[in-house]
């Protein structure tokens, strides 16, 4: 809802390629935006549960996903973490901020 809200198109969800799966596929602009989603108690817990094979998973399948894009390996994108905490907030890793980008409850 948050990437809805800040005009980011839905491109695909829980995408899943021979690599792996994707949780969110967005549009923003000409920009690509790969979201997992982690949840737990509290966002530290959620940021641990991303582990470098998953990771590792997560951009084969968007190389895999870009490839069908019109500048295939060229095209811009990031990859984001959305944590879902147990209260219900949401936090936004942004792997070009390299810090959180949002929290708020649903």
């Amino acid at each position: 809802r948050d990437y809805i809200d800040r005009h980011h198109t839905l491109a695909a969800t829980r995408w899943r390629g021979a690599s792996g799966e994707i949780d969110l596929i967005l549009r923003n602009g000409a920009q690509l935006v790969f979201v997992e989603v982690k949840k737990s108690s509290s966002f530290a817990r959620a940021a641990t549960r991303l582990g470098r094979r998953q990771m590792d998973r997560l951009v084969g399948a968007a190389s895999e996903f870009i490839a069908q894009e019109p500048n295939g390996q060229l095209t811009d994108m990031r990859f984001d973490l959305a944590m879902v905490d147990g209260r219900g907030r949401i936090g936004i890793y942004c792997s070009r901020t390299e810090r959180p980008v949002d929290r708020y409850a649903l």
